[in-house]
């Protein structure tokens, strides 16, 4: 999954654990793309492509047992959970971005090619659904949808809502044949392609992170709004009763 709708997850933990800051969570949902951006320029990873790119069939993930792995995911998530809440004493951010760490894994599993270890030096077939190679429009539809519920469920700022739309419409290009853009300068050169994503991702946790600090119309949940009815009601009848108290004081 591209980069602007790994940043939306973070909308839905979020919404989920209110009291947790968004950076964490924001770095969480792409610690295992920044993991491979890392490696791959080590050289630890690697990245290759086709003689010409037209779309991003054309570009493999060659190698990347280490930030794309079943277990090191689960494993970096267990570990995150461990550290922030047993030891650190931290529940909610825990749990907040243990989520957000393997939520990155299974939301790339519906659209990668079968480039998905299970852990590092496994022989067993790869996973990956392949959406990006064999129907990319439906994995243009699924992206696109998906980061709009996002939205909506956080329900966040317009101008939140635009970034994300914005963001899943210019990654187009990399998803049909038919339509031109800069990808065919990435043919041969994978370093750039790493470049690229990185300045992807650091563009889109800037946007949704500035933006979702914005608070939209306070839309609260019936049951806030009930509660708060209550919590008034209740202070009515304390005052009243206040009231009533002097009054018979002063008789």
């Amino acid at each position: 999954m591209f980069a602007i709708d790994h940043a939306a997850t973070a909308l839905l933990i979020k919404r989920r654990y209110p009291s947790v800051a968004m950076t964490p969570l924001l770095l969480s949902v792409q610690a295992m793309e920044l993991a491979w951006v890392g490696l791959n320029y080590l050289g630890v990873e690697k990245t290759t492509t086709e003689s010409s790119v037209r779309s991003v069939a054309d570009i493999h993930l060659t190698y990347m047992p280490y930030s794309h792995s079943i277990a090191t995911a689960v494993g970096a998530a267990l570990l995150a959970w461990l550290v922030i809440e047993k030891a650190m004493g931290r529940q909610a951010l825990g749990r907040a971005v243990g989520i957000g760490i393997v939520s990155h894994l299974i939301l790339d599993l519906v659209t990668h090619a079968h480039d998905i270890l299970l852990w590092p030096g496994s022989s067993y077939p790869q996973l990956g659904l392949g959406l990006y190679d064999h129907a990319p429009a439906i994995a243009f539809a699924i992206e696109m949808l998906y980061g709009v519920v996002c939205w909506w469920v956080y329900r966040g700022k317009r101008a939140l809502l635009a970034v994300i739309v914005v963001g899943n419409l210019a990654n187009l290009p990399l998803l049909s044949v038919e339509i031109a853009g800069p990808e065919q300068y990435l043919a041969g050169h994978p370093t750039l392609i790493v470049s690229v994503i990185s300045f992807q991702i650091v563009a889109t946790l800037l946007l949704v992170g500035v933006l979702s600090s914005i608070p939209a119309t306070l839309r609260r949940s019936p049951s806030l709004r009930l509660e708060d009815i209550r919590r008034v009601r209740q202070g009515k009848v304390e005052i009243q009763m206040e009231v009533r108290e002097n009054r018979f004081e002063e008789d």
